[in-house]
């Protein structure tokens, strides 16, 4: 994601999450700290953004600060390819977990957290403005050896 993104993502995110849209300014924020964000978009075949996701990382922990994917585009792949590239990229920032919240009234999100491996590790309740809980998710990656491979 580049900043010539944020206006069509923010458009995006008013549409999907119009309880809980960022505001622009905090998408702004979040890619003018590079050292610990990465951003990503996904574009449809007419180069329009259909998808985007976003990873904080702070030694020892990341978390999966967004992830969306417009319902049109749902069931083709996109949001487990930004799932992939961020976990990806908590490991190439050291990570020792990936955590995310998702909505408890969201089991298709959780299905996909699930088949990567997450687990449910708590429950903030009342966590979104319109009271929904948040479950809260953990992925332990695993370490680095020696040799840089895997254990």
């Amino acid at each position: 994601m580049t900043e010539a993104d944020v206006p069509a993502v923010h458009a995006l995110e008013t549409a999907l999450f119009p309880i809980d849209a960022w505001p622009k300014q905090m998408f702004r924020d979040e890619l003018a700290q590079p050292e610990t964000r990465r951003y990503y978009v996904a574009q449809g075949p007419a180069g329009e953004i259909v998808a985007y996701a976003g990873l904080m990382c702070v030694e020892p922990i990341a978390d999966v600060q967004t992830i969306a994917v417009v319902p049109e585009f749902e069931g083709r792949g996109i949001g487990s390819a930004l799932l992939t590239e961020l976990i990806a990229e908590a490991r190439r920032r050291g990570a020792a977990d990936v955590l995310l919240e998702v909505r408890a009234d969201n089991p298709r999100a959780q299905a996909l957290y699930r088949r990567f491996g997450f687990r449910q590790i708590h429950v903030r309740r009342r966590y979104y403005r319109d009271g929904v809980d948040a479950l809260i998710m953990q992925l332990a990656l695993a370490p680095v050896g020696a040799e840089g491979e895997r254990e």
